[in-house]
């Protein structure tokens, strides 16, 4: 069956493809075989086959002795807009996506510039920045969910703070999606994402081998009450406390185990310096959260997703 898909036209086939080439992190052991797809027409060949499906790898830790089964990625990237309706590819860039509105003059995305990754995985994760999230302007998402293609409305796709219907549908790969946008200033929102984009890549280089901010921000209600009153409160915005903060408190930044550290001026940015594992990363992972639950009494929750590793749960 594999040799029958990579004679395919728009499908390639690598067979023991180690994931570390292919995720942000630069760490993961080998799959049976990475497989690109580009026309959801060929997904349901892959329907009886144990697959996982990725999509740009920012927000992935793979296991260093890789995954017992075939990798899926649908890469297909078109962006096109059809009766004021933008519709793309879940292959496509994230970054193209929010190039492509800002020419237009179509508000929305352009403070979510910088984001690394696949559109698919955007969704996945309901991603977001300074106050913009996938879910403002989402009006449908189409998935094979194993049997068929079917577009599931924007209210119907679950989106909540990192998290969507897409997590627990884990059978369902994203193919496409539709976007409306309204109407905007192109010029200044130009200005706005060029300004953002700088800030970020100060924050995150696109060369450095990290997932941005590896646990997701804290919601304030979730809190025990001793913990809040020991937070400052002009941190709480939107009803969300910066999981930064307690990193920093429990001497987070510059924390190292093996090649894996967390930068010395963000304690939410854990990145491998190149000589790093994924069990150095497990490692660092469980140590700050074993010292905010100590010192805060809550745990923390991470955004990036495990893969190979069967006793780890995402969220």
């Amino acid at each position: 069956m594999l040799q029958q898909l990579a004679e395919q036209p728009g499908v390639t086939v690598r067979p023991g493809a180690p994931l570390s080439a292919y995720t942000r992190f630069g760490l993961g052991g080998p799959c049976r075989a990475l497989i690109d797809v580009e026309s959801a027409e060929l997904l349901p060949a892959l329907a009886p086959m144990p697959c996982l499906v990725i999509g740009g790898g920012t927000n992935l830790i793979v296991a260093d002795e890789g995954v017992d089964s075939y990798v899926v990625r649908f890469t297909g990237k078109n962006i096109e807009r059809h009766n004021g309706l933008t519709v793309a590819g879940a292959g496509a860039i994230w970054q193209d996506l929010v190039d492509f509105h800002v020419r237009l003059g179509l508000a929305g995305m352009e403070k979510m510039t910088g984001i690394p990754g696949w559109l698919g995985g955007a969704i996945y994760g309901n991603a977001g920045a300074y106050g913009q999230t996938i879910m403002d302007f989402t009006e449908w998402v189409e998935v094979f969910d194993g049997q068929s293609l079917r577009q599931i409305p924007g209210p119907e796709c679950g989106f909540v703070y990192r998290a969507s219907v897409f997590k627990q549908r884990k059978n369902w790969r994203i193919t496409r999606a539709g976007f409306r946008l309204a109407a905007g200033d192109a010029s200044a929102l130009a200005a706005t994402s060029a300004e953002i984009l700088a800030t970020r890549n100060a924050k995150f280089p696109p060369t450095m081998k990290c997932a941005g901010s590896i646990f997701k921000n804290v919601t304030a209600a979730h809190l025990p009450a001793q913990t809040i009153a020991l937070v400052p409160p002009e941190l709480i915005r939107g009803g969300r406390i910066p999981s930064a903060w307690f990193l920093e408190q429990v001497g987070a930044k510059g924390f190292r185990i093996g090649g894996i550290e967390v930068a010395p001026y963000h304690a939410n940015l854990i990145y491998n310096t190149g000589s790093g594992s994924s069990a150095d990363l497990i490692q660092v992972i469980d140590q700050l959260k074993a010292r905010v639950q100590s010192e805060f009494a809550f745990a923390l929750e991470e955004e990036v997703q495990y893969v190979g590793f069967p006793d780890r749960l995402s969220h």
